[in-house]
């Protein structure tokens, strides 16, 4: 006869159709009794009495059950997790999938930064082109990755302009050289006939979007950072790119008005329930920096450092309000590219990420690229001497 142990064992073959895990992962499965006359007595606990789900669990329990040896029956008890149990279930089930990440086309060296925020209107586009252009002009190779599908409007702001093509069966981005680097970038604004063309587009479609973006992307194999503009809010895409982008990590955008940093802080909260860290706080609109170097807090203040305080990531800039800015949102030339408060502060936010908080990866050292190095250079010695 079976144990109540090896009845239990077994229920790691039944997974949650919803959540993705196995029962036993999840607290869902119970104490089991087995009884002499081979009678299996379980206690399945679901997420919320009404599951609609609750049938299909009953069919796969049953079937995996009374394939045991020496069972000749299977009694389901049902229940229902408390609160306390359906957080700690929720919170395995979004770790499980954190670890079952598919393929990308992502480089696994790059650094992955999605710029994020909990409303519009905060700045998230400027900050991200920004960052992006600054990191180039440090002689880095930048990714901008346009996930604001239905607000795209980074096409304008770093002036790339074309038609996205495709070679091999992936997806070419449109580039353009900044300082000693250089930036690569992808955007539904590349996709449509008219830059006011709207999209009406449902979650499923959106997701799908942004899937292709890191699935079908041919970003180049040297790529140090990739910088992702996101969408506002906690929706669709949001929780579609950190299952499929887990080890990315969060920079996040308010204003110093208290409201925003409240709006934002929803943010910081749905990427740690997704195990995404946190790499700071970029605190916009912070002033209005005047032609005399005076400086007025139009929308409040404290906002950025408050919010940096609250979730315990360091503020790494504050960004004035200035005609730079704006002027480069129409021209194409962001701000950092140029002289004045914006600029010096989008330097200094790019430049405390790449020495401090997000280096890029160095790979020169690693052993299979020092064998790559020593197999191309034993290579260039035979073609010398035929």
């Amino acid at each position: 006869m079976p144990t109540a142990e090896d009845v239990l064992e077994l229920m790691r073959g039944v997974v949650d159709p919803e959540l993705g895990s196995n029962l036993v992962e999840l607290g869902m499965a119970r104490g089991a009794q087995v009884s002499d006359d081979g009678l299996v007595r379980i206690e399945i606990a679901l997420t919320t009495a009404g599951c609609p789900l609750r049938a299909q669990i009953q069919k796969d329990v049953k079937a995996r059950l009374e394939s045991l040896p020496g069972v000749t029956k299977v009694r389901i008890v049902w229940a229902e997790l408390t609160a306390e149990e359906k957080t700690a279930a929720m919170a395995k089930a979004r770790f499980n999938v954190s670890q079952r990440a598919p393929d990308t086309a992502i480089p696994p060296t790059t650094k992955v930064l999605m710029v994020a925020s909990g409303k519009g209107g905060v700045g998230k586009s400027t900050v991200t082109t920004n960052l992006a252009a600054a990191l180039a002009e440090e002689g880095f190779s930048v990714g901008v990755m346009d996930a604001d599908i239905w607000g795209y409007s980074v096409p304008r702001m770093l002036g790339v302009d074309g038609d996205l093509h495709s070679r091999d069966g992936k997806i070419v981005p449109l580039t353009r050289a900044v300082g000693d680097g250089r930036l690569e970038v992808v955007s539904m604004g590349f996709l449509v006939d008219r830059e006011d063309s709207a999209l009406m587009w449902r979650g499923l479609m959106l997701n799908r979007a942004v899937q292709h973006f890191c699935e079908d992307v041919r970003w180049s194999d040297d790529l140090d950072y990739l910088l992702i503009d996101m969408p506002p809010g906690t929706g669709d895409v949001q929780m579609g790119l950190a299952k499929m982008l887990p080890r990315a990590e969060m920079i996040i955008v308010t204003t110093p008005a208290t409201a925003a940093q409240k709006v934002a802080a929803r943010v910081v909260d749905m990427g740690r329930k997704n195990y995404l860290r946190i790499v700071g706080v970029v605190e916009n609109m912070s002033y209005l920096a005047t032609p005399d170097g005076g400086h007025h807090a139009v929308f409040g203040s404290g906002g950025g450092e408050a919010l940096a305080a609250e979730v315990g990531a360091p503020l790494l800039g504050r960004i004035p309000l200035e005609a730079a800015v704006a002027d480069g949102f129409d021209t194409g030339e962001p701000a950092v590219l140029g002289d004045g408060p914006a600029a010096e502060a989008f330097k200094a936010a790019a430049q405390a990420l790449s020495e401090e908080h997000v280096p890029p990866v160095e790979m020169a050292g690693c052993s299979a690229r020092m064998l790559e190095a020593a197999v191309a250079a034993l290579d260039a010695v035979d073609t010398a001497e035929a």
